[in-house]
């Protein structure tokens, strides 16, 4: 449920930049809750798993906002279409 409600954010979301970078986020949780849930009934291997997508997770996040400060510091503005004209 929570995976589906990140999809659908990031397909109706057309504009927001940081919107979209909270959907994927809510995507990541959604798979390592999945793991998790897993790793009580199957095995403890997948909890290795929700590491790495934890990790991902920051790590996208980090690198998604250092990219949304520099478009809002050269284009005052979080829009989506105005990433392509931050080319070097």
């Amino acid at each position: 449920m929570l995976f589906t409600l990140g999809l659908i954010g990031i397909v109706l979301n057309k504009k927001n930049f940081l919107i979209l970078l909270l959907c994927i986020e809510l995507m990541l949780i959604a798979i390592g809750l999945n793991f998790i849930f897993m790793s009580l009934i199957i095995n403890k291997a997948a909890q290795i798993f929700t590491l790495f997508i934890i990790t991902v997770a920051a790590t996208e996040s980090s690198i998604g906002l250092g990219l949304l400060i520099v478009l809002y510091r050269l284009k005052q503005t979080v829009n989506l279409s105005e990433i392509a004209t931050l080319k070097i």
